[in-house]
């Protein structure tokens, strides 16, 4: 079919030329002539237009694959430009989140610094009010220290408490502490040196005789014997007996029969032994009160007069009495004129240091 098709798209032969005239000599010498020239012309040319059909060829084979290559690197600029973007995009999706993020943690530090600057006052509140309860504590405790050590010369009770104070600041460990912590050791240095005089002991034992000033005998005491009773006495006999013992024991207290073993023993009537006790114990309050106000005349007068008023009033025989007299002697002997030491230096210091404190706090 195919070539029945071609058959008929050929064209009639054409008719075969005319026979022409032969032409002189001449003018065929001039055709071979230009045939001659004309044929490499041709050649030439046909060459050419062959080159210039391959080069065509060849330029245009170049300029396909080059637009083949641009248009895959287009695609793949275009692919790259894509990612790219899509990069971008969750480049800048992870920058607004990042943002936030750091938005929500300056937010953060922002409510964590108020928290802390104010945790910080509030520490600084309660180190103040801390550091005031302690050195009100201590002055306090400096204050009954120096009490105890000028109106009763304790001196331990007055070490032991600027001992105390001492160890409280020391506690604190605060640098501000130190200039008064200096203080209380040199005054903690000069009780430990200063003499112990035991005021509190003899206060004590001032009081114990006191005290004891009632249960002392007198040496006109009398103990009135009581006859037994004889057994086997009944009815009105026994009556008679009573009546008669009660007779007796009245008409010995009309006339009194006393043996003096000492012959300047004091007459001292039974109704004054009441007044002679009150003014014994007066005198050994007196004593006490001498004793603390650091007076040692009156503090051995006293003394001295409540042991002449025992040995000559009470009965020295008896064992309350001789246990009375060896204790004022024991006190007697013992000096209480003894300088001691004061702590005013550290209480000042304390109340100076709070002082200046308040000051610089407002």
């Amino acid at each position: 079919m195919n070539e029945s098709n071609a058959d008929i798209a050929k064209p009639a032969a054409e008719p075969a030329p005319a026979p022409q005239p032969e032409e002189p000599s001449g003018r065929s010498g001039r055709e071979s002539t230009m045939l001659g020239w004309w044929l490499p012309v041709t050649l030439a040319l046909i060459v050419a237009v062959l080159v210039v059909c391959w080069q065509w060829y060849d330029t245009r084979s170049q300029i396909g694959a080059i637009r083949e290559e641009v248009a895959q690197r287009l695609r793949a600029s275009d692919s790259v430009v894509s990612e790219s973007l899509l990069l971008a995009k969750q480049a800048q999706e992870a920058m607004h989140e990042a943002q936030a993020k750091l938005t929500l943690i300056e937010n953060k530090i922002a409510e964590s610094q108020s928290q802390q600057l104010a945790l910080e006052a509030l520490y600084q509140d309660l180190s103040r009010s801390r550091d005031e309860w302690a050195l009100a504590e201590i002055e306090q405790i400096l204050t009954v220290a120096a009490q105890q050590l000028q109106l009763a010369g304790n001196v331990q009770a007055a070490l032991l408490g600027l001992q105390t104070a001492e160890g409280r600041l020391a506690r604190s460990d605060r640098p501000q502490f130190i200039p008064l912590r200096r203080v209380l050791n040199r005054d903690i240095e000069r009780l430990k040196a200063a003499p112990n005089l035991d005021i509190a002991g003899i206060a004590l034992r001032l009081d114990s005789l006191i005290a004891s000033v009632d249960t002392l005998p007198l040496q006109f005491d009398e103990r009135l014997q009581t006859a037994p009773k004889q057994a086997g006495a009944t009815g009105a006999g026994r009556i008679w007996e009573r009546v008669l013992t009660e007779v007796w024991d009245e008409m010995k207290q009309l006339v009194r029969i006393r043996k003096m073993d000492a012959p300047d023993a004091a007459l001292l009537p039974p109704a004054q032994a009441y007044f002679l006790r009150e003014n014994l114990q007066l005198r050994l309050l007196s004593a006490r009160q001498a004793l603390l106000a650091r007076d040692p005349v009156r503090f051995r007068t006293d003394l001295e007069t409540a042991r002449t008023w025992i040995t000559r009033y009470y009965d020295t025989r008896a064992k309350s009495t001789a246990a009375a007299l060896a204790s004022l002697k024991q006190i007697s002997a013992g000096s209480i004129n003894v300088e001691l030491p004061s702590i005013a230096d550290s209480l000042a210091a304390v109340r100076n240091f709070k002082v200046s404190r308040e000051k610089a706090l407002r």
